[in-house]
């Protein structure tokens, strides 16, 4: 982390929450409030991200952005209701999306599902990324279901919406592949810009910020867990709630799927968050 980024880690949260809403309105400024989508995951950094834009867009007296939520087949319950929650909460507009050709196909966590039997954008998808075995099991967390059932989908919606920037909540302490982010990055296929306004958080931070500004959180952190995905490669990192453990010593996403964190190099050049 080069000596910029370290200076904004190191701002107070009140700095750290005025620099995201710098970003955001200049993202509206760039490209305009019915161009830009919101990613939604019912995690902790999406709602944070998500209060940013709506906290923004209430200064400025117009109405939050298109939000996206990524259904890949296997998601918790808690994460479900609370997406319903802040939709309702917030007066959102979400759009669910899901790869309904493959989730069709499936039946239960570990079917096999054969190359053949997809339509032929689920199969230009598996060429795309090099995968040459006639199937493959339905695991949403492995790279092959990751990028069908979030990646395809993604793609679709931004192309379908027109849109031209989506914001979603990476940062820069969350993941090794995410350490070089910027602010604004261009994507191609298709063609449009991330937005990050949250790259310069630290866990640390998330948790201050949903606490002092009153933030809703899911239910699932007060479990103990950490970091949030697919419900089959998602375990608690402890049994104390999420904000009280050791995050110096005990990794953010201790406890998602491993296979995903070693490739996520990979599925972020397909275009995955």
């Amino acid at each position: 982390m080069d000596h910029e980024h370290r200076l904004l880690m190191d701002l107070p949260i009140e700095k750290k929450v005025e620099k995201s809403k710098s970003v955001i309105r200049e993202a509206i400024g760039r490209f305009g409030l019915d161009a830009i989508a919101a990613a939604i995951t019912g995690g902790k950094d999406s709602t944070v991200g998500l209060w940013l834009f709506k906290s923004v867009c209430g200064e400025m007296g117009v109405k939050t952005p298109l939000c996206m939520f990524i259904d890949e087949g296997d998601v918790f319950d808690e994460i479900t209701e609370f997406v319903s929650y802040i939709k309702k909460l917030w007066s959102l507009d979400v759009a669910i999306l899901k790869n309904y050709d493959v989730f069709s196909k499936a039946g239960h966590i570990g079917a096999t599902i054969f190359a053949d039997s997809l339509n032929e954008a689920n199969r230009a998808a598996l060429r795309e990324m090099g995968h040459q075995d006639p199937a493959f099991e339905f695991v949403p967390d492995s790279t092959v279901c990751n990028h069908l059932m979030k990646t395809i989908p993604m793609r679709e919606f931004i192309v379908k919406n027109n849109i031209k920037a989506l914001s979603t909540a990476i940062r820069w302490d969350e993941q090794s592949a995410r350490k070089e982010e910027e602010y604004f990055s261009p994507r191609a296929n298709p063609e449009h810009f991330r937005i990050h306004p949250l790259l310069h958080f630290g866990e640390r931070d998330i948790w201050i910020a949903i606490f002092k500004y009153d933030i809703p959180y899911n239910k699932l952190y007060k479990l103990g867990y950490r970091s949030l995905g697919a419900r089959c490669a998602t375990s608690k990192a402890s049994d104390i709630p999420a904000w009280m453990q050791d995050f110096e010593n005990m990794p953010e996403r201790v406890g998602r799927g491993r296979d995903k964190e070693q490739v996520m190099d990979k599925l972020r050049s397909l275009g995955y968050m």
